[in-house]
This record gives C-alpha cells, structure tokens and sequence, in this order.
C-alpha cells in the first residue's frame, strides 16, 4: 500500500499524488483503459467552477467500473448502485499538495451487508489507483 495513503473515516481511503491533478487523473484514465474498465465520465468541478464565475483550487472526480466486476454486487444488493460505479477524487489543497481519495471496497461490501468474497470484484482497482497517484 502507498505510505502516503490513509483512512479518512466512512470508508474513504486518501493518497498523497507525486503529480498534479489533471497529471493524476490522466495516469489513473489510462491505466483503466488497459485493463478494459469503462470510464463513464471525468467531472471538472474546478473548471465547472470557474464557468460559473467562481474560484475553487483544481478538484475532478473520474467515474469508472466494469459491469462484470459491479453487477454481481448490485444482482445482490442492488442499492449498492449507490456506491457503483467505483469513483477517484482528486484535488488541489491549500498547501499546494495534491491527494486522490476513493471509497474503500472493503466498506462498500460492508456497508450493503455483501459476502466479503464480493470485495475482491471492486479491490483490484486499487493497485491502479496507488499507481496513478504516483507510487
């Protein structure tokens, strides 16, 4: 695991990034490319922002799964769609570092009462999400 990485509480794991927002999220949009894991969408909030005339340090969030990975989850809880597809945020502070946070799969399966067996569906994203962070 990245040693930059920690637990926020509520299930949400937080990695320090060796590279800039947009950097980040381009490492991580590819590496899921490879694998064949959909990106269903990149949100800009920052850049949302700034078109609405207000300013915000860079913030995006990239939206991605794989319906063979998420659908067993959903067949069986299906308010698990809460939490799928699996999301990356990745943000600016205000010390100039960067970090990207995720929901943890151990707390998804948990928290929608899944067999623990059903984690190993959602945790082979994190070696990817480690790796785009910079590790």
């Amino acid at each position: 695991m990245n040693t930059g990485a920690a637990t926020l509480g509520a299930g949400i794991i937080r990695i320090a990034c060796r590279h800039s927002v947009a950097e980040t999220l381009q490492r991580l949009e590819s590496l899921l490319k490879e694998r064949g894991i959909i990106v269903f969408a990149r949100i800009d909030f920052s850049g949302d922002a700034g078109r609405a005339g207000l300013t915000m340090r860079p913030e995006q969030l990239l939206i991605f799964g794989n319906p063979k990975a998420g659908t067993p989850l959903m067949q069986t809880a299906p308010a698990a769609g809460l939490d799928l597809p699996l999301k990356a945020l990745v943000w600016e502070a205000s010390d100039g570092r960067v970090w990207l946070a995720y929901n943890d799969p151990q707390y998804i399966v948990q928290r929608h009462g899944l067999d623990a067996v059903l984690g190993a569906n959602l945790a082979g994203v994190v070696p990817l999400l480690e790796r785009a962070a910079g590790e």
